[in-house]
């Protein structure tokens, strides 16, 4: 049983990054690319990309809680796997795949901002700049 709910979160926590991904694919190449206007942009996506299923899944599949059906904490017993603890486990499967791309994703896209003012900034100083012709 143990295995079954390994693999079934596993399987929800790709799932679930799966889909965050595709969502967000476009919008972080079209971030990416205004920032660094350069071809490297798409490796950054891809990069974030990564870090989005890498992220997802390790948030997703708590080996940590899991722990709790196989080993005995504290003198307390092995947790029994009934169905309302695998309705509880898929559960916070979803939720803590997309609580983790969540984070992850708020920290891009704050340095993103910053790196978007950075970059309009320079933009607008240098389109005010008189030019030396004349």
């Amino acid at each position: 049983m143990f295995f079954t709910l390994l693999l079934i979160t596993f399987v929800l926590s790709v799932a679930v990054s799966l889909g965050v991904v595709t969502l967000f694919k476009k919008p972080l190449y079209e971030i990416f690319s205004r920032i660094i206007q350069d071809p490297i942009s798409g490796t950054w996506v891809r990069y974030i990309t990564f870090a989005t299923y890498v992220v997802g899944i390790s948030g997703g599949v708590r080996i940590h809680a899991l722990e709790r059906y196989v080993t005995a904490y504290h003198n307390l017993d092995i947790l029994e796997l009934t169905n309302e603890r695998w309705t509880i486990e898929i559960y916070r499967t979803i939720i803590e795949t997309l609580q983790s791309i969540a984070w992850m994703y708020l920290v891009v896209f704050v340095f993103a901002l910053i790196a978007y003012v950075i970059v309009r900034g320079f933009e607008l100083k240098h389109a005010n700049k008189p030019s030396k012709s004349d």
